[in-house]
């Protein structure tokens, strides 16, 4: 689908967790259909049934035939945006090629306008691709942080569809920095963002059986940080949907903690003093350390304290419990403790029980409904794993799901996957573990092969930064 005349992205900035850079249509608005060769060894020819698909209960949608649905081709033909996954893959990743098919691009009923992709200032945008050669499988993305729908098309999309799968994305519903001003009560914009993956889900579903003559043989769910979040909730919450997924450091959600508000003030309230050195330094650190920044992570403070902490708190905080700094909206950056409504000073156990009632909307609980892996870095400090992950796990094994899940601990793994290209001696790309991991959902799936109990993967000894990026070993 090429822009309309006249319109040209503008570039974000963008983050990933927390942070990011950033009436309906009556009719539907396919594209004509014409007459194409049929491909080799596909059974419908190149976008057969173009002219008929329809994504049921989308208020517009855009239908084009492209001859390359990765980012090989979709970049230059503007069917993707390189803006909304800035920063979220290591520079030397692969691109694959050779998929061509159908894209729709569109958005369903929504009354927010954060999302201008597209020049549609319209939310609830989403992306469907279905290869010509087809596997008969259908993965679902929601993005990451509060980017929009093309945030997965390096890091999830390339790969899957160079697989064989269709592919469907969602920007949930809501974008950006801002994106807590969607709803009327707190909570509300988070929430929708299961709604959304699921009214996508449902959707794609039935478009791939329009094109495909026969529903998908398997629907998987996968994502990472946000994105993981809504892997787990919707294997929680709408397993019929689903034959399994992939949690790539999924954020959690708990109404009586951990969650992002009992471990990122301590880091906004004690980071400046030990960046500061002196001899509160040790002591700050340590604070840091019992909040569940793990040791030896302290050479990514600095960037994390820049980019993503302090952001990441106070927009969701304001999300959640919008009355904590009055009348100011999401706080004030980079205040010092002390000051009035200082999200450095925020204590969420001190906080009315509306603000748990808040959370507890879209808490998790761990009662997953189909097979589940999980991947997280040892490394990560945005999502602490000590604070999120370990905690999840334990979460499932206790709600009697643990035959469910998988769950491996990533040695040196962070967040985000970028900043293996400034620390390649110290950190490992989580990419290709994910990648391991969605291998071992298929043979799980498919042939009953129960992947490797979960543990710590060792970050292998003497491997190149070029061996971490093309493989990563689960059983290891």
């Amino acid at each position: 689908m090429a822009l309309p005349n006249g319109v040209t992205r503008r570039p974000r900035r963008r983050t990933a967790l927390g942070a990011v850079a950033l009436a309906a249509a009556a009719a539907l608005l396919p594209a004509p259909a014409t007459a194409r060769p049929a491909a080799p060894g596909t059974a419908d020819g190149h976008c057969a049934g173009e002219s008929r698909l329809r994504v049921p209960g989308a208020a517009h949608q855009v239908t084009d035939c492209l001859s390359e649905l990765t980012t090989a081709g979709t970049v230059a033909s503007g069917h993707t945006d390189p803006a909304d996954w800035a920063g979220l893959t290591p520079k030397d990743l692969a691109v694959p090629g050779g998929v061509p098919g159908i894209q729709i691009d569109g958005y369903f009923p929504d009354s927010s306008t954060t999302n201008t992709n597209h020049g549609w200032n319209h939310d609830a945008q989403f992306v469907i691709r279905l290869p010509d050669r087809w596997n008969g499988g259908l993965v679902v993305a929601g993005t990451p942080g509060n980017r929009e729908q093309y945030a997965n098309d390096r890091a999830i999309a390339d790969w899957v569809l160079a697989r064989g799968y269709a592919y469907a994305a969602t920007d949930k519903g809501n974008t950006g920095l801002a994106f807590h001003r969607d709803g009327r009560r707190p909570g509300d914009a988070v929430a929708e963002w299961n709604t959304r993956v699921t009214q996508l889900t449902r959707a794609a579903r039935a478009v791939v059986a329009q094109r495909y003559h026969r529903p998908p043989a398997r629907t998987l769910a996968t994502g990472m940080s946000n994105g993981g979040y809504l892997v787990r909730w919707q294997l929680e919450n709408h397993p019929e949907l689903y034959d399994g997924g992939v949690d790539w450091e999924g954020t959690l959600w708990r109404s009586e903690g951990p969650n992002l508000f009992t471990f990122l003030p301590p880091a906004l309230r004690h980071y400046p003093a030990y960046a500061a050195g002196g001899p509160g330094a040790d002591r700050a650190r340590e604070e840091l350390h019992d909040a569940g920044f793990p040791a030896g992570s302290e050479f990514l403070w600095p960037f994390h304290h820049q980019v993503y902490w302090d952001l990441t708190q106070r927009i969701y905080r304001e999300e959640f419990d919008p009355a904590f700094d009055g009348a100011t909206e999401a706080g004030t950056p980079y205040c010092a403790p002390g000051t009035p409504a200082c999200d450095a000073d925020y204590d969420y156990a001190d906080r009315p029980a509306d603000v748990r009632r808040a959370v507890e909307r879209v808490a998790l609980t761990g009662r997953i409904g189909k097979p589940l892996i999980t991947v997280h870095g040892t490394l990560d400090v945005l999502l602490p794993i000590g604070q999120d992950s370990d905690v999840y796990a334990r979460m499932v094994r206790e709600a009697g799901r643990g035959g469910l899940h998988r769950y491996y601990r990533i040695e040196d793994g962070t967040h985000t996957d970028s900043l293996v290209d400034a620390f390649p001696d110290r950190l490992r790309p989580l990419l290709p573990c994910h990648r391991s991991a969605f291998t071992a959902l298929e043979g799980w799936l498919s042939a009953g092969d129960r992947p490797p109990a979960s543990h710590t993967v060792a970050r292998p000894a003497g491997a190149t930064p070029s061996d971490l990026l093309t493989g990563c070993r689960l059983d290891g």
